[in-house]
């Protein structure tokens, strides 16, 4: 499969199915699946596109999963996705104009910040908070900008918009992973749009690791919906902890 042992391709099969199951949960799965792709001799741009492939199964199938259980009505999130999509496409497009580097090492203070907040602050549950933005301001300001940075370069981007809908648009925690999980699958979306011209998706290893990313996923948010804040939470502040320490490992031995 484009060069790829079948034992490697399993492996990648085995990481998707991790990183859709963390994904859809609380955010993160790229922490697992890009490096995967990145191990088994991918360029980093062929690992990349083929991550927003694979990665597109597992947050739609979580987006699905918490729709039809009554998290979010994809409906009325249509316009957030819509927006979601062509921000990340923009930001997809612009990478090469910006420094990458510079967001490597402010990645990691902001990552750092967000588990800090999900594991201090005092009262975050499933229950909804109080409102502080719009629907229509967040949408305008909150959901370009983290799906941008997806677009653009990724680590973090569930955490991000996990943070805005709890801090910003007063969510509870399940809530606000289930309408997460549908700007996600949108940003994938609209970055896999800019890639998929540029020929970098490897298309039968994106969809190998598709059917397992999309079991995960599927399993992932079934358990966050039976268990709620007390899963998510946790895993949350892993994950991000998790991405922060990566971050600063590669900022430092590259």
């Amino acid at each position: 499969m484009f060069g790829l042992a079948m034992d490697i391709v399993l492996l990648l099969m085995l990481a998707a199915f991790i990183g859709g199951f963390i994904d859809s949960i609380a955010g993160g799965g790229g922490l697992i699946t890009v490096p995967a792709l990145l191990l088994a001799g991918l360029p980093p741009v062929e690992a990349l596109a083929t991550n927003k492939l694979q990665g597109s199964f597992g947050s739609g199938t979580a987006a699905l999963t918490y729709a039809r259980a009554g998290h979010v009505n994809p409906a009325a999130q249509l316009p957030m996705a819509a927006i979601s999509a062509l921000a990340a496409g923009a930001g997809a497009m612009i990478a090469h104009l910006l420094s990458a580097e510079l967001l490597r090492i402010i990645m990691p203070v902001v990552l750092i910040a967000v588990a800090a907040f999900f594991a201090f602050r005092k009262g975050l549950s499933d229950n909804d908070r109080v409102q502080r933005m719009k629907p229509a301001v967040f949408a305008l300001t909150v959901v370009p900008l983290v799906a941008a940075y997806d677009g653009f370069f990724g680590p973090g981007t569930g955490s991000f918009f996990m943070m805005g809908f709890v801090l910003l648009a007063g969510y509870g925690i399940l809530k606000a992973t289930a309408h997460t999980k549908m700007l996600n699958f949108a940003s994938n979306l609209g970055s896999l749009a800019v890639f998929i011209p540029t020929g970098s998706v490897l298309w039968m290893v994106g969809f190998a690791m598709a059917l397992t990313q999309t079991l995960g996923a599927w399993l992932g948010a079934k358990l966050a919906m039976r268990i709620g804040a007390g899963l998510i939470r946790p895993i949350l502040v892993i994950t991000s902890t998790a991405m922060a320490l990566r971050l600063i490992w590669q900022a430092i031995y590259g």
